[in-house]
């Protein structure tokens, strides 16, 4: 296999996935003649960049990001950081020609978006942004089934991502609760996920209308860089900044109905995330904690129609890579494998799963969110911006 040297930009949780996705990506996908050289990983935290090194076999670990971008023997590069440094970082990475594989969303605003996607292009690099929901064989295998019209015509759907990182009250006040480092809280964080299942399996989002909600109104100030899972008791107090919950209706240019319900301080829920979507012939269903179940309904019964639970095997989307037949569960981490070697072949010139989220789907899924905030912020139904 060739070498192809890369380099994080963030060693936080997303940046390990991001580590074990280059390391692992020979295992599931040896036709793939290329092979991942972990060369420099950035953190302005050193304990979290040395372990990074420690972990995943980094040549050096460094303090600047720029050094990174500027490291000639580097052809792609991970952006994990936090949301803030998203557009910076990823426009140098365009700017130095290298390839480049960024976390969602690309920075924190539809402009940014535009901007990163720009660079990139112009560079004639590859682009790929962290969408990882739509690698699930069974996400795969739900959108064969709506395009072949196996539902019928698509009527409505509902995409939920509730979970409970932000539930507690006691939970500090990171980054993430925000404005100029977080962005827009819960719709940055996981409903840019739902936007880009809506996209991928439904279609075009052309107007939505809107409400969001702050739950927890303050957080205790973080003792150091502040994990959004660290929980901490008694001390000052800071304001958080950016939504906790965010209920939408859509309309995409089909005239498909859309509901979409996102919240990060969801009691009870655990990445409870998924999708139903109805036709005039049936529906499909999917969530994420039964990843390799998929829920069917189809015929020309219409009422008491059965619904069938199906386990995907080889043969839907990349299952096959990770296991040799239905029921075997796969993971979180291997979606992002998927991810990278899809992104690896687009690098490469040869034809992959054609499944990655592009930079063009980043920009597609900043200007649903911008027209969603500008819905909360009016209360009234707003047309998605052109992507252009």
């Amino acid at each position: 296999m060739t070498p192809l040297d890369v380099g994080v930009v963030g060693a936080g949780w997303m940046g390990h996935a991001h580590a074990r996705s280059y390391l692992r990506v020979p295992h599931h996908y040896r036709d793939l003649a290329v092979r991942p050289r972990l060369v420099a990983v950035a953190d302005p935290v050193a304990e979290l960049r040395e372990d990074a090194v420690d972990r995943y076999g980094f040549e050096i670990g460094l303090g600047d990001w720029q050094r990174v971008v500027d490291d000639p023997r580097i052809s792609l590069v991970s952006v994990t950081t936090p949301t803030f440094l998203h557009a910076e970082v990823g426009e140098a990475v365009g700017a130095a020609g290298k390839h480049l594989w960024i976390e969602k969303p690309v920075g924190l605003s539809l402009d940014e978006a535009r901007r990163v996607r720009a660079a990139v292009a112009a560079a004639g690099a590859v682009g790929r942004v962290g969408f990882n929901y739509r690698h699930a064989p069974a996400v795969v295998k739900a959108r064969t089934l709506v395009r072949a019209g196996t539902i019928g015509r698509v009527t409505h759907a509902r995409f939920r991502l509730l979970t409970d990182y932000a539930a507690h009250p006691g939970g500090v006040l990171s980054w993430r609760f925000e404005n100029a480092r977080g962005g827009d809280g819960v719709v940055g964080d996981l409903v840019s996920h739902g936007i880009d299942l809506v996209r991928y399996l439904v279609g075009e989002v052309a107007t939505v209308v809107a409400e969001g909600g702050l739950f927890v109104a303050e957080r205790p100030l973080p003792s150091a860089s502040g994990s959004h899972y660290e929980v901490a008791t008694g001390g000052p107090l800071g304001r958080v900044e950016n939504l906790d919950y965010l209920s939408a209706l859509m309309r995409t240019d089909a005239d498909v109905a859309v509901q979409l319900e996102s919240s990060r301080v969801s009691v009870g829920d655990q990445n409870n995330y998924g999708f139903e979507i109805h036709g005039t012939q049936g529906s499909v269903a999917w969530d994420f904690r039964r990843m390799s179940e998929l829920r069917v309904s189809a015929g020309d019964e219409f009422q008491n129609q059965p619904v069938t639970d199906t386990m995907v095997g080889p043969g839907d989307g990349d299952y096959g890579r990770f296991q040799p037949g239905a029921g075997i569960a796969m993971g979180y981490d291997d979606l992002k494998v998927a991810e990278c070697a899809d992104l690896l072949s687009a690098v490469v010139g040869v034809p992959g799963s054609g499944l990655g989220a592009t930079l063009d789907d980043a920009v597609a899924a900043a200007a649903v969110m911008a027209a969603l905030n500008e819905s909360v912020e009016k209360q009234a139904w707003t047309t998605v911006p052109a992507t252009q």
